[in-house]
């Protein structure tokens, strides 16, 4: 396959020659970020394995890192965070506290809450793995010139944002 073809091209002709009545246009757009989210996921993966974390467990140590000092949220700022149910949720913070990545501690403002904080062996990791995830995620955007990936990722913003409402 040529530079200028990928297997999306090779794809999608075949199913024109097949269906020349259907307009294959957003099959050329989603089946390559279709096939780019595979390469991504696996880039993803790798980083997190590297760095001894799952991928459910960079979603929460992540967004407690994002947070800044010092390090905590609430449960509930973590659901909303990582998109998935309560009863997921508390699981996931049992099995972090068991690897004694984040801790719970009492919510000074409310004695019946609390609080979930970062340990500084998960901060360690998180930090690893974010600099392993960007470098990874540079090197699959590597055959972009600044100004395109600057493009595309306002048009992908742009797509995105039907969905993030």
């Amino acid at each position: 396959m040529s530079a200028e073809h990928d297997e999306v091209d090779r794809i999608v002709g075949a199913w024109v020659t097949q269906r020349p009545d259907l307009d294959f246009s957003p099959l050329e757009v989603l089946s390559r970020v279709d096939r780019l989210s595979r390469h991504l996921d696996r880039a993803r993966r790798e980083a997190f394995r590297r760095s001894e974390l799952e991928p459910w467990e960079w979603d929460v140590l992540s967004a407690l890192r994002r947070a800044g000092e010092p390090y905590q949220l609430s449960p509930k700022q973590l659901l909303q965070q990582t998109l998935v149910s309560s009863g997921t949720m508390t699981n996931r913070i049992d099995r972090l506290v068991g690897r004694r990545l984040v801790r719970r501690e009492a919510d000074p403002g409310d004695g019946r809450s609390v609080l979930v904080t970062l340990t500084e062996d998960g901060r360690t990791r998180v930090d690893a793995a974010i600099t392993r995830l960007v470098d990874a995620e540079a090197h699959l955007l590597g055959v972009l010139a600044r100004a395109d990936r600057d493009r595309l990722a306002g048009l992908l913003r742009k797509l995105s944002l039907g969905f993030d409402a």
